[in-house]
This record gives structure tokens, C-alpha cells and sequence, in this order.
């Protein structure tokens, strides 16, 4: 052996190579042996268990109620589901279609809404009477608004303050405190631009949607919260004010030129 690689310092050096090449190696195999262990079950995992428990027993109880069951020598009850479809399948294909009543599935362009506006264009205007401004108005009524009003919020901001580029405001709007008439007729017909409110234009991107699928208390008690929330004060809204104005729905959005203007 060569005398120079007797080295105290140098097998010293070399054993904890070793040692740090072994420990690497060791923590190598640790890393892949826990990367390799069985994950433990998600909760979506637990609850599909139980989904399918379900489904199991569900469409067991299917496969023995929608079976035939011979209650009596050539008596048959329970027929299965194929039976029972191929029979309604027929009855519908042998129907009459009615025509459809609700103004709001009415189709935009078809021949009966236009049926309807020439209808509204030769009815008698509506009148009604507006309520005293100063009455005072019924707690559970504003709570019924102010929850609808959630509908609304996306576009107007919980504040009314409105969303810039997207809708006006309801705080302050001389459409919101005028005539009643006017915020009835946009909530079951929509309403496009361009409108004026408070001194500044608004070019409505898209029309506002009509909400006529809502009752007529549900409409009343949101306009009457609109009308006396965010600073505003105004009379309150009926369900027969709204009443009078069902007529309108299924025709298309107001613009401002369609409403009365405010004072």
C-alpha cells in the first residue's frame, strides 16, 4: 500500500462519503415508499360508498316492483317500465297539442306575441291610483322586498349605488320614486337603453331582463323596499297595482320613451 494513502484524514473523509451516499440513497427509497403508500380515502370516496349502497338497493326495489307478478292464474298486475312508457308514448303521440297560455313562454317573434301586442295596442290604457307617499308602510312587507331584492343586487349592488357599465342606479333614481306605473312595467317587461337617470346617460349593454316568472306580492313588496330604501321615498307597491299591468308580459323591453316621465 502506498504509504501516502494512509492517511488518517483521508479514511476519515471517505466514511462519511459513504455515510452521506448511503443516507441519500435511504432517504431516496423512504421518499418513494411513502409516495407508493395507498392514499387514504377522501370523503368523496366514503360518501360514494353509501351512494352506491343506495343505488343498489334502489334500483333493486325497481326491478321488483316494475316486474310482473301473477297474482291469480291469467291475472297480471305491475307491469314493467317499457310497457308502461310505450303506453304513454302512444296517448301523447295521438294528443292534440294545445297552445301555449302563459304570456312568459310565449316565443319572441312568433306570430302569437304578436298576437298579444297588437292585443295591448288596441287595449284601453291602464290607469291606476297612486298611494299616499306618507302612509306608512308594513315591516313585513320591506323584509319580503329586501329578500327578493337579491335578485336584483347582482346588477344594481347591494347599496343601489348601480354597476358601472353594466346597470343604473336605484338610490336617488327618478324612475324608482315616480310614477308607480313605471317600475311595475320594467320588473314584467325588462327595459332597455338609453336612459337618463340622475343627470347621466346609460347605454344599457343588454336590456334588462324581465322578472314576470315573480307573484304579484313578490313584484309589490320589492318596488315598495326599492322605493323606500337607499335614501329613496316613495309610496308603497300593491299586488293589484301589478295586478293591472300582467297584460304587458311577453312584450318586449320598455325603452325610456315607453314610460311616463318622471317628475
Amino acid at each position: 500500500m502506498d504509504p501516502s494513502q494512509d492517511n488518517p484524514i483521508i479514511r476519515f473523509k471517505a466514511f462519511f462519503w459513504a455515510l452521506a451516499v448511503f443516507g441519500f440513497f435511504g432517504l431516496l427509497l423512504a421518499v418513494i415508499a411513502l409516495n407508493n403508500r395507498k392514499a387514504p380515502p377522501s370523503l368523496e370516496d366514503v360518501v360514494a360508498v353509501k351512494r352506491y349502497e343506495t343505488r343498489a338497493k334502489v334500483d333493486a326495489d325497481q326491478q321488483a316492483n316494475f316486474s310482473y307478478k301473477m297474482v291469480e292464474e291469467g291475472k297480471t298486475v305491475q307491469v314493467p317500465p317499457h310497457d308502461v312508457f310505450a303506453h304513454v308514448g302512444k296517448v301523447l303521440s295521438q294528443s292534440k297539442p294545445a297552445a301555449v297560455e302563459r304570456p312568459e313562454c310565449v316565443i319572441p317573434g312568433s306570430p302569437t306575441q304578436k298576437k298579444m301586442e297588437a292585443e295591448a295596442a288596441n287595449a284601453a290604457p291602464v290607469v291606476i291610483k297612486e298611494n299616499d307617499a306618507n302612509a306608512p308602510i308594513d315591516p313585513a312587507v320591506m323584509e319580503a322586498g329586501k329578500t327578493s331584492f337579491a335578485i336584483c343586487m347582482a346588477c344594481h349592488g347591494p347599496e343601489g349605488n348601480g354597476v358601472a357599465g353594466l346597470a343604473p342606479p336605484l338610490a336617488g333614481s327618478e324612475w324608482v320614486v315616480g310614477p308607480v306605473e313605471n317600475p311595475i312595467r320594467i320588473v314584467l317587461r325588462g327595459l332597455g337603453g338609453p336612459l337618463s337617470v340622475k343627470g347621466l346617460d346609460y347605454n344599457l349593454p343588454a336590456p334588462m331582463v324581465a322578472a314576470a316568472y315573480l307573484t304579484d306580492d313578490q313584484i309589490a313588496s320589492v318596488l315598495t323596499y326599492v322605493r323606500n330604501s337607499f335614501g329613496n321615498k316613495a309610496s308603497a307597491v300593491t299586488a293589484d297595482q301589478v295586478k293591472a299591468y300582467r297584460g304587458e308580459v311577453g312584450q318586449p323591453a320598455l325603452k325610456a320613451t315607453d314610460l311616463k316621465a318622471p317628475k
